[in-house]
């Protein structure tokens, strides 16, 4: 048997934290908005639906995030799941590399939803929504937003983070 990490409340440091986090298997989830200054992202460690009538979404972004910003401009924001092969354009999101801000969005691979949100072309399934309201929360701003408009790509297959790697599922026929 591999080794057992246990820690109660007081002992839970942040890195600790994190490393649980990881071992949740996440398909790879950019959120994304067009504020004053453009088009804006980050990949985001929590979103959840709220309900389904209406259709409803939350998003939780750390108050930092820039992006956040144009989503409170905006009044908008996009949920995309993104299919396997883009780890260039994770990593993008991610920091690593040259792109920074707006320069993420190459017009050819992204497309603008009802809302004015982008959305990635190739996007396993991407939701548009409006933002309905905003809950801080200690270091994050919990955005609910009802789904104005969604698209579903039936021929793609999500990228999943695992344990600090990108990783696919297998097909099943």
């Amino acid at each position: 048997m591999g080794s057992i990490i246990r820690k109660k409340r007081d002992n839970i440091d942040i890195s600790t934290f994190w490393n649980a986090i990881g071992h949740r298997p996440s398909g790879i989830t950019l959120v994304t908005a067009n504020g004053e200054n453009g088009s804006a992202g980050f990949l985001a460690l929590s979103t959840a639906h709220v309900t389904a009538t209406p259709p409803t979404m939350l998003v939780s972004i750390e108050k930092k995030t820039s992006a956040l910003k144009a989503i409170l401009e905006s009044n908008h924001f996009a949920i995309n799941i993104l299919p396997l092969g883009t780890e260039e354009l994770v990593n993008s999101f991610a920091g690593k590399g040259d792109l920074k801000g707006a320069e993420r969005f190459d017009p050819k691979l992204w497309t603008i939803m009802s809302s004015g949100a982008p959305i990635y072309n190739s996007a396993v399934m991407a939701m548009d929504c409006m933002v309905e309201e905003v809950i801080e929360r200690k270091s994050v701003s919990i955005v609910i937003g009802q789904v104005i408009d969604l698209l579903i790509n039936q021929d793609q297959s999500a990228i999943i983070y695992y344990k600090g790697n990108y990783r696919s599922l297998p097909e099943k026929n």
